[in-house]
């Protein structure tokens, strides 16, 4: 992406993304993850998806990231919440580079009322579909989304993150969900190794 007056280039984007990342979203100190497994620290990347300027960032970040590995796709998302701002970022990004990519938010269930869907937004339904989270631990809320998105009739490409926990997601997720893991961070990077 060519830097414009109003952006950066894709590098100075990811410098300024992890600057932003360390200083507002790394939290020292004794956690339980909603894997149930404790940590000595969190990652709250709510504090950096609806960041004002830090949204803008991850959005560029992610689509140079899905770009750069040589990924098409259509529709961006995942399993709401820790997703949503994420796959909204990426559609805004890509608006700004030109390009038509929708968003969608995936429940974790079905709705038993209503349309009674479980993708929300715009169909998926035989189109490309990247899988977005914040970050994962185990893969589950990932997975959740590339179920969900299949059940809908959409093709997933790849699943993405922001940062990655070193965990097992990657191995997890390649091997039940059959696509490439793709990570903007690491937790090294995070200088959480």
């Amino acid at each position: 992406m060519t830097a414009t007056p109003d952006s950066l280039s894709d590098t100075a984007a990811r410098a300024r993304l992890l600057e932003l990342i360390k200083e507002l979203a790394v939290v020292r100190g004794k956690v339980i993850l909603s894997s149930g497994a404790e940590a000595d620290y969190y990652i709250d990347l709510r504090r950096i998806t609806l960041h004002h300027e830090a949204s803008k960032l991850v959005g560029q970040v992610m689509l140079s990231l899905i770009d750069d590995a040589g990924i098409g796709f259509e529709c961006a998302g995942g399993l709401t919440m820790g997703a949503d701002p994420v796959g909204t970022a990426v559609m805004h990004a890509a608006t700004d580079a030109g390009r038509a990519i929708d968003a969608f938010v995936v429940r974790k269930a079905q709705k038993s009322y209503g349309m009674g869907r479980q993708v929300e937004g715009p169909s998926v339904e035989g189109r490309k579909v990247l899988v977005l989270e914040d970050t994962s631990t185990t893969g589950g809320s990932a997975l959740t989304a590339v179920e969900g998105v299949r059940n809908a009739g959409g093709n997933v490409v790849a699943v993405a993150v922001i940062v990655d926990r070193d965990t097992g997601a990657k191995e997890k997720i390649e091997a039940e969900a059959g696509v490439p893991y793709l990570y903007a961070f690491s937790k090294d990077e995070l200088g959480l190794s």
